[in-house]
């Protein structure tokens, strides 16, 4: 009877454990914040380097986040987490969403969200694991998830 017992405990405790690790990969590892206060896998935004920088603009009547095609290269660059930095440079506020559209419908996609307001920056940071395991394809996109008629973009991924 013990030994049903230690064997039934020691089963929950796996199964508790494995629970967790899907929860970690589901939460994605995206962490966003400002330059100053925000880090990512215990990394100060302001001691990596910036990968891609980001900005909402507005050119006439169309509203689009610019550059329309961002490209990192994985193999000429360390392990280091990904930041990239977010500016709305346009006049009303805007979103910014960031995510594999290939797999867009998984738990365990990676997706970045945040809103800015006019002339807001913000920094995103992604361990470069979360890049490449929760990410179906070498392509994420973005976007204004507030506005859907507004241009959005992709960052391409070299592995």
């Amino acid at each position: 009877m013990g030994k049903t017992m230690v064997a039934v405990f020691f089963g929950l405790v796996m199964l508790v454990a494995g629970a967790s690790g899907a929860y970690a990969l589901q939460a994605g590892g995206v962490e966003i914040g400002d330059l100053d206060t925000g880090s990512v896998v215990g990394q100060p935004f302001k001691e990596l380097v910036v990968d891609a920088e980001l900005y909402a603009v507005e050119i006439g009547n169309m509203k689009a986040w610019y550059p329309p095609v961002t490209v990192i290269d994985f193999k000429v660059r360390p392990g280091r987490p990904v930041v990239l930095k977010v500016t709305n440079s346009s006049t009303a506020e805007h979103g910014f969403q960031m995510t594999d559209a290939a797999n867009s419908g998984s738990p365990f996609v990676m997706k970045a969200e945040v809103v800015l307001k006019p002339g807001e920056t913000k920094y995103i940071g992604v361990p470069t694991s979360d890049m490449f395991y929760a990410t179906q394809g070498n392509t994420l996109t973005y976007r204004c998830h507030l506005h859907p008629a507004h241009v959005g973009g992709k960052i391409l991924m070299i592995k």
